[in-house]
């Protein structure tokens, strides 16, 4: 027997408007309905939003940790328990990424997202892997470890990729020797193919995105603007970003990474459709301030969160965000004079765009996967909604 679940009485967030008074119904996983005011609908267990939001489930593409979990942990309950603890604060989907690494280390990563794929019922679905690094520019490794940092080498990463077809977005920066043909050999597979912690000028960077780099990881960090050499003035990697009206940016929407004046500036340039707010999260989202560690249990940084951030321990620099899908929303609308629709869209059907998935998720239409929040008008979750399954109730 089908299952239906209703939702009414609540302010709609659809791609297109709010619907001030309405209801979403939902069929077993896929939303079947979305309808101003209340309707009937026989056998169906029925939610009352009480007037706050009703939003699509936000989609992180870049998350790295939370909940005192990381992805590079290595088992199958960090992968769980990250999950779990996005989806409290609005994320219904999520990339799990990797940091720069052994090659044996991340090879046992691929084999514990396969697994713990299998019995993420709790949790944030996972979309996917994202490896960020090992094919970075040196002086722009932000808090990557130094020691695993190199250039692409085909007989490597096609390794990696034939061990494992969950790969769905690789980050590496695209002035490198070996970079082009690379973004190349990606492209050709499906992958998505984005730069970051590079020092590219704004002719490399563009190079880069005519063979494959169209996505800007975690904007502004890791990455050029304009710079000097022997008197001249070029324009980076930022730069290029804004100039390419086809490329995407990702930001972390913390009003930290990026100050409030700089997410108005990418709102007004990039607009809605070709940003993303992602986290970039380590282990520390959702935990109390302290010292942490960044990356793996077993060799991983020690940092300091604080003022809403993670430092490396001298604080000479930032060492991860400690940002939650809900708290990259309410920055947005809050410090960055965004709407809220716009905001929701940057975190739901934009990064769906991204990924190629808006025909099934980012938007609260008919046929889309049933993934689903309620919220209040300072963007708490109250409730999320995973393929039809309520996974949080606050």
């Amino acid at each position: 027997m089908e299952k239906k679940l209703k939702i009414t009485n609540g302010r709609i967030l659809t791609p297109f408007r709010i619907i001030s008074n309405g209801t979403v119904v939902v069929t077993d996983n896929r939303i079947t309905d979305v309808v101003e005011g209340n309707v009937h609908v026989a056998r169906a267990i029925e939610i009352d939003a009480q007037g706050q939001y009703i939003s699509p489930g936000f989609i992180d593409i870049h998350v790295h940790g939370g909940g005192g979990s990381d992805f590079m942990d290595g088992t199958v309950e960090a992968f769980l328990k990250v999950a779990e603890t996005h989806a409290r604060y609005g994320t219904s989907s999520m990339l799990p990424t990797t940091l720069t690494s052994e090659t044996e280390e991340l090879f046992h990563t691929l084999e514990i997202y396969k697994e713990a794929n299998k019995s993420n019922l709790l949790g944030a679905q996972f979309l996917g892997i994202h490896l960020e690094g090992p094919y970075f520019a040196l002086n722009q490794k932000g808090a990557q470890d130094p020691r695993y940092i190199r250039n692409p080498d085909p007989k490597e990463y096609k390794e990696i990729l034939s061990r494992s077809s969950d790969i769905r977005r690789w980050s590496a920066a695209p002035e490198l020797e070996g970079a082009i043909e690379f973004a190349r050999y990606l492209k050709s597979k499906g992958i998505l193919v984005a730069l970051a912690h590079t020092d590219a000028v704004y002719e490399e960077a563009l190079l880069g995105f005519e063979n494959g780099f169209t996505l800007a990881t975690h904007f502004y960090s890791c990455m050029n603007g304009v710079t000097r050499k022997n008197a001249l003035r070029y324009a980076g990697a930022i730069e290029c970003a804004y100039l390419v009206d086809e490329m995407d940016v990702e930001v972390i929407a913390d009003g930290i990474h990026c100050p409030p004046p700089l997410l108005k500036l990418i709102y007004k340039i990039k607009g809605v459709d070709r940003t993303a707010l992602i986290t970039d999260s380590m282990r520390a989202a959702g935990m109390p301030e302290g010292e942490s560690i960044l990356g793996s249990l077993n060799n991983g940084l020690r940092v300091i969160v604080e003022d809403g951030v993670a430092k490396l321990p001298d604080r000479t620099s930032f060492a991860g965000s400690v940002a939650t899908t809900d708290r990259l929303v309410r920055t947005m609308v809050k410090m960055a004079d965004v709407p809220l629709l716009d905001a929701v869209k940057m975190a739901a059907k934009t990064p769906a765009s991204i990924l190629g998935i808006s025909d099934r998720k980012g938007s609260l239409l008919p046929g889309k996967d049933a993934d689903i929040l309620i919220f209040n008008d300072d963007i708490e979750i109250q409730t999320t909604i995973i393929n039809g399954k309520v996974i949080y109730s606050k």
